[in-house]
């Protein structure tokens, strides 16, 4: 299924200066009975959010109004533990399409990658800083500009830039997974096929 289309993203950001976040918090093992993408954003940071009685938790960042937006900022070494592709899922069904840290997990970046959801690792100065800036002002927004590869404060600066793998930049830019992207490459595909039948 096609996700949505990331070149230019200019969004007020949801700050969770929390490190060593695990998929199991981010999507807890219980929900992942599902086999659709669809949903998994009720339960993103379950725990966190709500109580035993499934109350709001005033506390938490995902319940306090004052914080919005499409890109996530959170802190160093997010998305360790289990490989649970459902921890891209909770996070993109709940309206995230940029997750900002100093650190990722290389299977939950890679998960992130393959379900529309941007993963851009920044320096631990630059990150810290967003952390503050959001503190000062959470209408603050970002610009995050993926065909430049570059994160920046608005409405000027300071900018970091990032890296990504070059086939991953141009899926998330066309809004391919990868079927979509074979499926583009069909009528080449065919030419070739046809160029070197034996």
């Amino acid at each position: 299924m096609p996700k949505e289309k990331i070149t230019v993203l200019r969004s007020r950001y949801i700050p969770l200066p929390v490190e060593n976040v695990d998929t199991d918090q981010i999507i807890p093992a219980r929900f992942l009975k599902a086999t659709t993408r669809e949903g998994f954003g009720d339960n993103l940071f379950r725990d966190w959010r709500y109580d035993a009685r499934g109350k709001p938790i005033p506390g938490f960042i995902l319940n306090q109004d004052r914080y919005e937006g499409k890109i996530l900022a959170a802190g160093k070494n997010f998305g360790s533990g289990s490989s649970r592709e459902h921890a891209a899922w909770a996070l993109y069904d709940f309206g995230f399409r940029v997750v900002i840290s100093s650190f990722f997990a290389d299977i939950f970046k890679n998960n992130a990658l393959n379900n529309g959801l941007l993963p851009v690792q920044v320096s631990d100065g630059f990150l810290a800083l967003l952390f503050k800036r959001a503190e000062e002002n959470p209408e603050i927004l970002l610009e995050v500009n993926l065909p430049e590869q570059s994160v920046s404060i608005l409405p000027d600066g300071p900018e970091e830039s990032f890296g990504i793998n070059s086939y991953k930049k141009e899926c998330l830019i066309k809004g391919y997974d990868d079927i979509d992207y074979l499926l583009n490459l069909k009528d080449q595909i065919e030419a070739f096929e046809e160029q070197h039948k034996g």
